[in-house]
């Protein structure tokens, strides 16, 4: 039986990694993305992976978008929550604004996605969620308050769910990335990214498609003893 499989903010960077490393698993892969609608038609004709657009931190859209999938594509078994943004400042400098939007999308968006497909999971009893959290959610980071609060926030639901999921044969696991060299940390000034980079013992960033391996493994068939679990992948910069 074919796998359908949603990865948010899922046709750049990680998530695209990701949406074609579950299709190269022999999954159907629906890639949600929020803004972008020129990157996302390119994404789908270079890989061929449907792209639907929906906000993860709008409750009401989320349900809509799943819902959507589900008539056009199939039951939804596996959901990648990738989709996240930064709204980097120190305290004294953050607005709410910024703390809250980083919220509603990083983390709330992992309860949305859940909303709209756990108990159709539980029904069927098969299941595979895999969140993507950060080593900052794990370290902490200066200037990420609100960052690191949704990141470690996304640990604490994946082991939180995966309670109520194990019996369901729904497993709920996290991925906990460290620097990736994708276009968000190619944004860090090089001097910063050079101090950052000698901390890695590997001593280079991560790729993306290193990332999507760990969530190709975790929403295997065979990998259903492996629940609430967070694996960290960061060359070793931090051993959690």
């Amino acid at each position: 039986m074919t796998r359908v499989a949603i990865v948010t903010g899922g046709t750049r960077g990680i998530g695209k990694a990701i949406s074609l490393a579950l299709k190269d698993q022999g999954r159907t892969v629906v890639a949600n993305y929020a803004g972008n609608e020129e990157k996302a038609r390119a994404f789908t004709e270079e890989t061929g992976i449907a792209a639907y657009r929906w906000d993860v931190g709008d409750h009401e859209a989320t349900l809509a978008g799943c819902k959507k999938v589900e008539e056009e594509v199939g039951a939804v078994d596996i959901v990648v929550n990738n989709a996240g943004i930064t709204r980097d400042a120190t305290l004294h400098k953050m607005s709410f604004e910024d703390w809250n939007e980083v919220m509603r999308i990083n983390l709330g968006g992992c309860f949305n996605m859940a909303k709209a497909c756990f108990p159709g999971m539980r029904e069927r009893g098969w299941g595979r969620i895999v969140n993507i959290g950060s080593i900052n959610g794990q370290a902490g980071q200066y200037g990420q308050v609100n960052y690191a609060a949704a990141k470690s926030g996304i640990h604490g639901f994946t082991k939180a769910l995966a309670q109520e999921g194990a019996r369901f044969g729904v497993t709920v696991n996290a991925i906990a990335p460290g620097y990736i060299d994708t276009d968000m940390v190619s944004a860090v000034p090089e001097a910063v990214l050079e101090k950052i980079v000698a901390r890695i013992p590997i001593g280079r960033l991560g790729h993306a498609e290193e990332i999507a391996r760990g969530v190709a493994f975790l929403t295997a068939e065979d990998a259903e003893f492996v629940t609430g679990s967070t694996m960290s992948i960061n060359g070793g910069q931090h051993m959690y």
